[in-house]
């Protein structure tokens, strides 16, 4: 069996690993369907020393399931299945792939789950004091068409933002994002201005909150040349702007493979980018921006 483990430090020094209480006793395989028994953390937040959420799967009787567990004061205590999971998983596959904790016991995860018809489609679910509420299906998502979230970050309880890609009606590769503002999550919306940049049809994105409704998100496209190209775009109080080009990029992208690969924004609402491009002789650099 394939198990997963968590390890802690605490003041410089790291513990000993151990396993996910209670994932083991969890994670026994699917017999009807001959599947092994396998877990793995895909997810992992803390939002103070002693205090984490971390999430990911496991394969049960009812087939990959996902699964939360907390730790509270240094504590890990015993993972859980995704509640409400039942009602929505009924392909008998689904798992969480992002995570966020704005403050102990107040975390927000996402992730994917199938259908009966074997559809995929995307999940969020909340952590309120130290309780999780039942998963929802990401409110609107379906109108824009299939996708998943792929980032997460949470500025506060209850107020966090999300984002990922979608394959609209015609089968063009487009993003998303969605908010969640005082617990409730509002309907996900194609990220403004990402179609005229958009072109080859492959990308991907993350999300970073300073503060409630004011996020910053970056990524990769393909534009219509067929080059890679680094974007970001901004939330300003609860509106996101258009999404732009990486202010500077394209002059040292003579390659044409660029990719912003890791974003993160300080509550100050400063955040800082960074990611790789191929120069004229065809050799790999990195680059960096920041946003004051």
């Amino acid at each position: 069996r394939t198990q997963v483990f968590v390890v802690g430090e605490v003041r410089g020094i790291w513990g000993t690993a151990r396993p996910v209480p209670g994932l083991v006793a969890l994670n026994t395989g699917d017999s009807g369907v001959m599947e092994p028994a396998e877990a793995s953390i895909s997810a992992l937040s803390c939002a103070a020393p002693g205090d984490c959420g971390a999430s990911g799967m496991y394969t049960g009787s009812a087939g990959s399931q996902g699964f939360v567990v907390a730790e509270v004061h240094g504590t890990w205590r015993r993972a859980q299945p995704v509640p409400g999971r039942a009602a929505l998983n009924t392909g008998g596959y689904a798992e969480i792939s992002s995570m966020s904790c704005a403050a102990a016991g107040q975390c927000s995860a996402a992730g994917f789950y199938a259908d009966r018809a074997g559809h995929g489609h995307e999940f969020v679910v909340a952590e309120r004091n130290g309780t999780w509420r039942r998963a929802q299906q990401v409110p609107g998502l379906a109108a824009l068409g299939t996708g998943g979230i792929s980032s997460m970050s949470c500025a506060a309880a209850g107020q966090c933002s999300a984002a990922g890609t979608y394959t609209d009606r015609a089968g063009h590769e487009q993003a998303f994002v969605v908010a969640e503002r005082h617990g409730t999550w509002q309907r996900a919306q194609q990220v403004p201005g990402f179609a005229a940049l958009n072109k080859g049809g492959e990308f991907d994105i993350s999300v970073s909150c300073s503060a409630s409704g004011d996020c910053s998100a970056g990524g990769f496209y393909i534009d219509g040349a067929g080059r890679w190209q680094g974007f970001v775009v901004d939330e300003v109080h609860g509106h996101w702007h258009r999404a732009q080009q990486v202010p500077g990029l394209a002059a040292l992208n003579k390659g044409g493979n660029a990719n912003l690969a890791a974003l993160s924004c300080a509550p100050a609402g400063s955040c800082s980018a960074g990611g790789s491009y191929t120069d004229g002789a065809g050799h790999r650099q990195v680059f960096i921006v920041s946003k004051p």
